[in-house]
């Protein structure tokens, strides 16, 4: 297996796993995606498997996981937007306060149970495995909810983090490589465009490169330099 810092030392074959942060075709006609986008930064060192499928959410991942290939040296896995999409109409409670605190505990607690169930599934298979939390800065958003994006988005990161901590997983935090309007495209605003994809892909290659797998430790990754 390829270890960390040693790209001549073998050959990286990644694994996407998750929804349409890697799953973005669709969303790029004309452009590459994700998945070619790595497949292009890896080159001779590698390739990348797009197991990830658009509007698949944290339950679907297990059954994503079944294709894992033999040869298989990293997982990737990026998942909860479409939990969160899922959980918007609770952001619409117009009783008291008390009650929209109770509804997103119940949204939360739901969220813990299947991530950490899915987190669970993937790290049983021994495979050095690096976990993505949500972008937040999706432009429009705050219209599209009628609340605070990234307050409402901040449950999910916050099971997303915790989880992955306790199990000693690298962190990808698309919050801070995702920032700006043009990461996102035109075609729809929660999907990453080209140049979001690239961004991605890069802190992708350089978790692979630079993380120390063979150290149980979680170290959270933004954009690569």
């Amino acid at each position: 297996m390829v270890k960390s810092g040693d790209e001549d030392l073998g050959v990286f074959q990644v694994i996407l796993l998750g929804d349409s942060i890697f799953d973005n075709a669709v969303y790029v006609p004309g452009e590459p995606a994700v998945v070619e986008q790595l497949n292009a930064k890896l080159g001779d060192s590698g390739s990348a498997d797009l197991l990830a499928v658009d509007g698949h959410m944290t339950q679907h991942v297990s059954g994503q996981a079944q294709n894992i290939p033999d040869d298989a040296t990293h997982l990737f896995v990026s998942v909860g937007g479409n939990d969160a999409l899922e959980a918007i109409p609770v952001l619409h409670h117009d009783g008291p306060a008390q009650s929209l605190l109770a509804a997103l505990k119940e949204v939360q607690a739901k969220f813990i149970q299947n991530y950490s169930e899915m987190l669970d599934d993937i790290v049983s298979r021994n495979l050095p495995t690096t976990i993505c939390t949500i972008y937040d800065a999706v432009p429009d958003m705050e219209a599209m909810t009628h609340a605070s994006a990234s307050s409402a988005l901040s449950l999910f990161n916050d099971v997303i983090v915790r989880e992955a901590t306790s199990r000693g997983l690298p962190i990808i935090d698309l919050r801070l490589v995702c920032d700006t309007a043009e990461d996102y495209s035109h075609l729809s605003p929660i999907e990453p465009s080209a140049i979001g994809g690239e961004k991605i892909t890069q802190a992708i290659h350089h978790v692979l490169i630079h993380h120390d797998f063979d150290h149980v430790g979680t170290k959270i990754y933004g954009k690569a330099r």
